[in-house]
């Protein structure tokens, strides 16, 4: 890999700003993740999140699957810090597309008082999440974090 590809994928610092963002990305993330994957909390599984995105939101295969990649990898990618800045990028515009595609139509707030219908959630929790991966994509993974590892300036 080029040398300057590298720097600029990996660049960190040994800051715990990124560390924590990091953590808090991914601990939040990995429900989801595993909701999609494999069922668990109560999530339709892999299948069942398929089924929901080509029929209910009514995308095209290639873009489900690369949403479920890019939330399911990625989810781990940022807890470990690995290719941080460009991975953030991916899950930025991944949550940029539910906003756009779903979630808009349903206000600002998440169905906290079950007022809506079941599933029907506003997009408070995707600005949060945008807003972290901004963070992370200006400053990289930080502390014991992979890119760190692989090639960091102090």
């Amino acid at each position: 890999m080029n040398k300057k590809i590298k720097q600029c994928l990996h660049s960190t610092d040994n800051s715990w700003t990124p560390f924590i963002l990091r953590l808090t990305l991914g601990l939040v993330l990995f429900p989801h993740a595993a909701q999609k994957l494999f069922g668990w909390f109560d999530g339709p599984g892999l299948q069942g999140e398929i089924d929901y995105m080509t029929s209910h939101v009514n995308l095209p295969m290639f873009l489900v699957v690369s949403a479920i990649a890019v939330e399911c990898l990625g989810t781990f990618f940022i807890l470990f810090g690995f290719l941080t800045r460009l991975t953030s990028i991916a899950i930025f515009f991944l949550f940029i597309g539910m906003i756009v595609v779903d979630h808009a139509a349903h206000g600002f707030f998440m169905n906290w008082f079950g007022k809506m219908p079941a599933g029907a959630e506003g997009f408070e929790y995707h600005l949060l999440v945008l807003g972290i991966c901004l963070a992370l994509i200006l400053q990289g993974g930080g502390r014991y974090s992979l890119d760190k590892l692989w090639g960091s300036k102090s």
